[in-house]
């Protein structure tokens, strides 16, 4: 994704586009799967940890990104694909492998319908199956 393909994202999702922003944004492009804040900071070397969490909590705030929590690390990030800004229509299950520590999406899957008593209301479900993906399964 080039950088005014990000700028039109983060406009479309009432983000104001810096360069810190787009930099941050290129890299949830990049990974094709939820990466962690260690991950991120990692790879962007020109930003600091604190800038990186800023630019990841304002994108969840507009639901630019899925938070993920479940994995070794805690809390993962992904890119949301929901047109939406008052409903996530992207979510989706995710698999933990115990063996190599990776969280892969189920974009093909559901994520079941839980009924709510009276009075409650849904703002977001995270569902984390965990096991052995097929690459350990075939290391064994």
């Amino acid at each position: 994704m080039n950088e005014a393909n990000c700028t039109q994202l983060l406009e479309e999702h009432g983000i104001k586009p810096t360069a810190n922003r787009i930099v941050v944004l290129k890299e949830l492009v990049k990974a094709l799967r939820p990466v962690s804040l260690s991950e991120l900071e990692y790879k962007i070397l020109s930003i600091d940890k604190s800038n990186i969490f800023r630019a990841l909590t304002l994108f969840k705030e507009h639901r630019l990104v899925h938070v993920i929590e479940g994995g070794s690390e805690g809390v993962r990030y992904e890119l949301c694909h929901s047109h939406n800004h008052d409903h996530d229509e992207d979510l989706h299950p995710h698999f933990y492998c115990e063996k190599c520590q990776r969280t892969t999406c189920l974009d093909y899957a559901e994520i079941p319908e839980v009924r709510l008593p009276k009075g409650y209301e849904k703002k977001s479900a995270n569902l984390m199956i965990k096991g052995i993906c097929p690459d350990c399964q075939s290391k064994l």
